[in-house]
């Protein structure tokens, strides 16, 4: 047995054999060939060799998951078998005598578009399944012998040097029962998606990809941060009992669901989620959240290989509002930089692209990609409580041009007939430090903030929250990091507007008794952190937590504040 430590990112424990996750080259060049014959072949193969896989697959599907989840892998198998599709990349071959794995890729990516532009919500999701078919194809025309996150089928822990934003968006929680990584922290946007997919994960054990095989036996402590490489029997028995006794905590926690979010002296303060996809909100719901406090739109452009089209966009945005029936949702608009990179943009490459031209800056500059996605937003707020977030807004010009673009498609859309909400919140991320020392003059003009912590902290402190060197700087307790958090609560108390959280902090058991005597309104987390968060606010008073919060505010330093809230809650 081998034992590693990591960061404990996601809660929870999981036991399964390993998968190394790899990333295939799916990319191909257009080649002439003389016997298009042997390609017709090749072709031929790779959809038998395809059309069996996928049988294998449904068959197990239907056998653990039942029928319905099954379903998918039925109109999997239509289109390696649609002469409609299918006998376009013979033609192409034939006609042009180019090679089979480039004629699949060119007639895909024509239907993926067709799709893609279609009005009916049903025809646009099979855009997806023709991308995993074509994939899946190639896989075998360009001899790729590796698995990539989309080919999971079975209960495994994923291996890997880090997972892209990209790779946890395909993560399937059914087979995926956790993950652990050489690289990453609790904020990096890996530990993030992990914990809206409520499986376990330990991250930043830095060598972790070289000590596991593939179907090695391997436990997850998302608890401690510990990883267990080929346990022994009696290991595995132990953790099998951890196991349900945090799934009997889990079901404690449970009962809070259908519960306000009060304190012991029944103040009242909102708990909402942090979602990433539209099938996030099932999540949202099971856990009691009273809102989305952050819907990251980021992931709607990621894992394509173009922009996607207003109506793609719309149809997500209705879904996530209609699924909520009536309860609050924050829409964050298009956040990309940073670590979130999108390939087809052909973006700069930069030295500091934290600090570079990413989110808000990205928008303005690209209105054209700002505007089909703010249309989308407008037509989608006849469905739901809709409220809009520009993020990483260092100026109050910034977000009085990104209010203008809004209004300015506003009044396009009512010109056309469309109906459009009026009573759409408009609000900022606070998550740059100059923000939030003019809390007060943004606090006239928006109708709510939301604290990013996970950036502002890291801009405060100087230090890459992804670079583990610098990681004891990531200081969410700080009392730098209170004071500005105090600064924004007030500047918008006083212009009698709300506040939410949507950074890590907001779900940290440290920081809630703080956040809650600071006077924080919402607080917006992964979504199974939510109920945990309801049960400690049900112990806590809030004449209490204003006495601790103010007397934080006075500490030097992170640990003061740490050993303060303990001594507190140890009272």
């Amino acid at each position: 047995m081998n034992k590693i430590s990591g960061i404990a990112a996601s809660a929870g424990i999981a036991i399964a054999r390993a998968f190394i996750l790899v990333h295939p080259d799916y990319s191909v060049q257009k080649e002439q060939v003389e016997d298009t014959g042997a390609e017709l072949k090749k072709l031929d193969e790779a959809l038998e060799q395809s059309r069996t896989e996928v049988e294998a697959i449904k068959a197990r599907t239907l056998q653990e998951l039942g029928e319905k989840k099954a379903e998918i892998f039925e109109s999997h198998l239509l289109i390696l078998s649609d002469p409609e599709f299918i006998n376009p990349v013979k033609d192409l071959i034939s006609k042009d005598s180019i090679n089979a794995s480039y004629a699949l890729n060119e007639i895909a990516t024509q239907f993926v578009g067709m799709f893609e532009n279609m009005k009916s919500a049903y025809l646009q999701e099979r855009a997806a399944d023709m991308r995993d078919v074509t994939k899946r194809i190639l896989k075998h025309l360009l001899g790729i012998t590796q698995a990539s996150a989309a080919d999971i089928n079975e209960e495994v822990i994923v291996i890997a040097e880090d997972l892209t934003p990209s790779d946890t968006a395909q993560l399937n929680r059914k087979y995926v029962k956790g993950f652990t990584t050489n690289i990453g922290g609790r904020t990096s946007h890996s530990a993030i998606m992990a914990r809206s997919l409520e499986i376990p994960a330990v991250v930043g054990t830095k060598d972790v990809l070289s000590q596991v095989a593939n179907g090695d036996l391997v436990i997850v402590d998302g608890l401690t941060g510990d990883v267990f490489i080929n346990p022994s029997e009696e290991m595995v028995a132990q953790y099998r009992t951890k196991q349900q006794e945090y799934d009997v905590q889990i079901a404690e926690w449970k009962k809070l669901r259908d519960e306000p979010t009060l304190t012991q002296d029944k103040t009242q303060v909102e708990l909402a989620a942090n979602i990433g996809t539209p099938a996030d909100v099932e999540g949202v719901l099971e856990n009691g959240g009273e809102a989305v406090g952050l819907y990251r739109t980021e992931f709607l452009y990621m894992g394509r290989d173009k922009l996607p089209s207003e109506d793609v966009q719309y149809n997500a945005y209705k879904t996530v509002l209609e699924k909520m029936d009536g309860k609050p949702v924050v829409v964050r608009t298009l956040d990309i930089g940073g670590d979130k990179e999108l390939p087809y943009l052909e973006m700069p490459k930069e030295m500091n692209p934290f600090l570079g031209f990413r989110a808000i800056r990205l928008c303005l500059d690209r209105q054209d990609i700002f505007r089909v996605q703010l249309r989308a937003l407008l037509r989608a707020s006849a469905h739901g409580n809709l409220r809009i977030m520009f993020p990483m807004i260092a100026t109050l010009g910034e977000f009085r041009q990104a209010k203008e673009v809004l209004l300015e498609e506003k009044a396009k859309l009512t010109a056309e007939g469309t109906v459009v909400s009026d009573n759409i919140q408009l609000g900022i991320m606070v998550e740059i430090p100059s923000t939030a020392v003019l809390a007060d003059q943004f606090a006239k003009e928006v109708d709510f903030f939301s604290i990013g912590t996970n950036d502002l902290i890291q801009y405060t402190m100087a230090a890459d929250r992804m670079n583990e060197r610098v990681s004891y700087l990531y200081q969410p307790y700080n009392p730098s990091i209170l004071r500005l958090v105090n600064m924004v609560i007030q500047a918008a108390h006083h212009e009698g507007k709300w506040v939410g959280m949507c950074g890590e902090m907001a779900g940290d058991q440290t920081a809630i008794p703080l956040l809650l005597g600071l006077g924080l309104d919402e607080f917006s987390m992964s979504a199974s952190s939510i109920l945990p968060a309801r049960s400690l606010i049900s112990k806590l008073t809030m004449s209490d937590m204003k006495t601790l919060a103010k007397e934080s505010l006075t500490k030097s330093t992170a640990e003061e504040v740490v050993e303060l809230v303990k001594a507190t809650l140890d009272k």
